[in-house]
């Protein structure tokens, strides 16, 4: 079962196996979590999204690539709903924590970084977006043994560990 735990920080500063990113469908870089991964990473990031995922990544899906200058070895980009554009469905949300559990399964992965997924720009609702990531992560068969949830400020950070400890 895999061990999760709450981390207040920057997520391209984890040293884990592989970072997990909010991407856009495009999977070209963007703000937040994955303009900040593609800044430290480099653009062989970038190079191996457009080689990878030429159309891009379906919302709710996942697939890695290299982490560039980061500290890990792998990113697994998954595409999360986005709230305010309609997308209400949060089978899409869970599917991100599940598909990136899959893909890490796929590459030997045993120690992740996630951020909330869809909790920032697309509008996801933070409370349900942190449950939403402990449900699928405590939930999914995988052979990952630590799934760290980066939390970027304070707020967030204690709205995990609450959540972790409910």
């Amino acid at each position: 079962m895999v061990e999760l735990l709450a981390v207040r920080g920057d997520i391209t500063e984890q040293r884990v196996d592989a970072v997990v990113n909010a991407a856009s469908p495009a999977v070209r870089g963007g703000g937040g979590v994955d303009g900040a991964i593609h800044r430290v990473g480099g653009p062989m990031v970038l190079e191996d999204c457009v080689r990878r995922f030429p159309t891009g990544l379906e919302t709710g899906d996942a697939g890695w690539t290299t982490a560039g200058d980061l500290p890990a070895r792998w990113v697994i980009h998954v595409v999360g709903p986005n709230r305010r554009a309609g997308q209400t469905d949060r089978a899409l949300l869970t599917s991100c924590y599940a598909r990136a559990l899959a893909v890490a399964d796929e590459l030997g992965a045993r120690t992740l970084a996630f951020p909330l997924v869809s909790a920032g720009i697309y509008g996801w609702p933070k409370d349900d977006a942190i449950a939403a990531a402990v449900e699928t992560l405590s939930t999914t068969e995988t052979d990952v043994e630590e799934a760290r949830i980066v939390a970027f400020d304070g707020p967030t950070y204690d709205a995990v560990v609450a959540a972790l400890s409910g």
